[in-house]
């Protein structure tokens, strides 16, 4: 299953086994496609701005809509699907029931379920009705996914209590079909919202009667995914997400309803389940699972009952994503960071190994973050990889092994340096505990002159759902249009983001505002120390920073914590109070239910905090779909209280990321240099 961006590029997000479902988070109005093995589409699927499900189970061709994919989207929700065969996976309140393989093996149901009066009835070849539930009610109705067993004597359905219908209004005061203004509302759902509560439920297909479960182990779900019956008919197999994000497991249900955990993890803090959830099941039902236990992202390997047998990964690295598993010759074709020594832990590289965890193999090995595309018969890897500082270099290699065959290509990067053009410089400092290494970037003007001094911006962005700074090769980036002006820009991935060792991951629980600004100062006064031409103090000014989203969260908030280091912050549509903020990023950080931590990390409820020296530009779209606008809004009322000083630009009409927008950057810059070069902004 890929996702489709803009340019028409696809990137690998999940696989789809026939009969299976896979849960996704993404933006309304992002255009995702599903391909088979030989390359053919299957299926495509647009977004929607609610919780939806897409049934694949008939033929149809790729509709003329998705030829131009618009991935400018609104909410984070879940949109699940269910792949069954070619055709178009159409969104809806009342997904299509979902249809067993049509394998000659698998004994013929007894009756087709269907929902009715929000109970489960079935009819049969002579077309009379039955139910089979009383229980479902208007909020607490089932809903159209079945899944029969192979031998046909089971069915489970599944039954969800219905969530909240929180709904953001906006209104746009500037549309483009009328003078008007006009009202919308979106539905919305934000942490500490009842959210829908699915849960399997049992039924015997001969007797036609609902067979008791106890649902005690999976009552409250953030989600509830992955099912599966075992080819035997003997138990019917789903992950289990409580809601909180604190306990994962993988529920067994017997066709006598005893229900089982084979797999019962609880953390302290969360699991990163968005980016580090593997569960799959092989032909003798053993279990291949994804684990921060050791405190690193790694896989294991567990027989039918749950009993851990071995781990297949280990080491002070982790693994980035699955990318194959083959059973027949008991491998596994994954992505790491930090497998290879001496390298930067977030370069990613192809590995395989074992499913006893013996023969470990790196078939990527060149110091850079690597692009690997198989030959279509598997014998071969086209491997492109390159750094901030090093243009793609593209290699083949033998897919057994890795072994080097020919360099392709190396980029000739000759004529962009000859315009003066700079790579950012690649430093690694120690971060706050002063042992772990915090990798970052220094973008330099093209002009740049190191007897002179230069004013310091920070480009920000500390989600802790990745890492972010580049890793990759870029001729151009947002950092150079601020540095051109006479700047140094830096990019830093401190704790609490992504990738690194749980512990590592585990700052940004319920404390966001930190933002690993601890480890991000640490790094700029180790990078001034080796780089005079870095002036961190700037008569007084210090230092600037800007981001977006979750960057303009923190940006606000380095003025409100660190306003002795910095002085100049841009913040763009900023999610500055978690609560105001889409229910699944936010409670996967910040925990549920909500607790004294929500407010203690607000920017809002801080705002009296801004220091009367420092200098804040906030920036939002009324029309933010993503990150409510009124989270600004809110920062602004406190600010206006507190009777502190500061811009603001609101952007009619537009979105998210608003400040990105040609006018947005230049009033961006135009604030930079204002206040750290003191000297007003002038523009031909």
């Amino acid at each position: 299953m890929f996702w489709v961006d803009t340019e028409g590029n696809r990137h690998p997000y999940d696989r789809l086994a026939p009969g299976g479902t896979a849960s996704q988070h993404t933006f309304a109005g992002h255009v995702w496609v599903a391909v088979g093995h030989d390359g053919r589409e299957l299926a495509w699927f647009r977004a929607e701005p609610r919780p939806s499900i897409g049934v694949v189970n008939n033929p149809a061709p790729r509709p003329p809509e998705f030829d131009n994919p618009n991935p400018d989207g609104a909410s984070d929700e879940l949109n699940e699907w269910a792949l069954h065969g070619p055709a178009l996976a159409t969104p809806s309140d009342e997904p299509a029931i979902v249809q067993r393989e049509t394998d000659p093996a698998l004994a013929a149901p007894h009756f087709e379920p269907f929902i009715k009066d929000f109970n489960v009835w079935g009819r049969d070849a002579a077309g009379q009705e039955f139910p089979l539930s009383s229980d479902g009610s208007p909020n607490d109705p089932y809903d159209a996914r079945f899944y029969w067993s192979p031998d046909a004597s089971r069915l489970i359905a599944m039954r969800t209590t219905k969530g909240g219908d929180r709904k953001v209004t906006y209104i746009e005061s500037t549309p483009s079909d009328q003078l008007q203004p006009r009202v919308k509302t979106y539905e919305y759902l934000k942490p500490g919202d009842d959210i829908p509560l699915s849960r399997p439920r049992l039924f015997d297909a001969a007797s036609r009667t609902q067979i008791h479960v106890d649902e005690s182990l999976f009552s409250n779900p953030w989600s509830a995914d992955n099912f599966r019956w075992e080819p035997d008919s003997s138990r019917f197999t789903f992950l289990y997400n409580q809601r909180g994000h604190t306990v994962m497991r993988v529920i067994s249900i017997d066709t006598g309803g005893k229900v089982t955990p084979l797999v019962n993890e609880e953390c302290k803090t969360f699991f990163d389940y968005a980016a580090k959830t593997f569960l799959h099941f092989t032909r003798d039902s053993r279990l291949i699972w994804m684990s921060e236990r050791t405190g690193w992202n790694h896989l294991e390997l567990r027989d039918r009952n749950g009993t851990l047998l071995n781990q297949i990964t280990k080491g002070e690295w982790v693994v980035r994503s699955v990318e194959r598993v083959d059973e027949d010759k008991q491998q596994i074709t994954f992505k790491a960071m930090g497998i290879r020594p001496g390298q930067d832990p977030y370069h990613v590289h192809l590995a395989r190994v074992n499913f006893d965890g013996s023969g470990l193999t790196l078939l990527t090995e060149g110091d850079g973050t690597h692009d690997v595309v198989p030959s279509p018969t598997g014998e071969y890897l086209i491997d492109t990889y390159s750094r901030a500082d090093l243009p793609p270099v593209t290699e083949l290699r033998r897919a057994s092994d890795g072994t080097l065959i020919v360099e392709l290509e190396r980029a000739d990067w000759s004529a962009l340096l000859e315009t003066g053009w700079k790579a950012p410089e690649r430093f690694v400092a120690k971060g706050r505990d002063g042992t772990t290494d915090i990798y970052g970037l220094i973008h330099r003007p093209t002009n740049f002159d190191p007897a002179k001094k230069y004013p310091v911006v920070e480009a920000i962005y500390a989600g802790p759902h990745d890492q972010h700074v580049p890793k990759g090769f870029r001729a151009y980036s947002q950092c150079n249009e601020i540095a051109e002006l006479g700047f140094i820009v830096v990019q830093i991935d401190g704790m609490g983001t992504n990738w690194r060792s749980k512990a590592f991951h585990d700052v940004a629980w319920k404390n966001l505002k930190d933002a690993g600004y601890p480890d991000r100062i640490a790094w700029m006064k180790a990078a001034a120390a080796a780089h005079p031409e870095m002036d961190l103090e700037n008569h007084g000014r210090g230092v600037g920073i800007y981001g977006g989203s979750a960057g303009g969260q923190n940006a606000m908030a380095a003025l409100l914590w660190h306003g002795n280091f910095y002085k100049a912050a841009a913040a763009d549509c900023g999610c500055h109070d978690n609560r105001m903020d889409k229910i699944w990023w936010n409670e996967l950080w910040m925990s549920w239910p909500i607790g004294p931590w929500y407010e203690e990390n607000s920017n809002a409820a801080n705002a009296s905090r801004l220091p009367d020296d420092c200098k804040l530009l906030l920036t939002v779209g009324e029309m933010d779909e993503n990150v409510d606008p009124a989270s600004t809004m809110q920062v602004v009322s406190k600010l206006i209280k507190a009777g502190k000083d500061f811009d603001l630009i609101v952007f009619p009409g537009e979105g998210h990321g608003a400040c990105e927008s040609p006018y947005g950057r230049r009033k961006r810059q135009d604030f930079f240099v204002r206040h750290l070069m003191d000297r007003p902004p002038r523009w031909e």
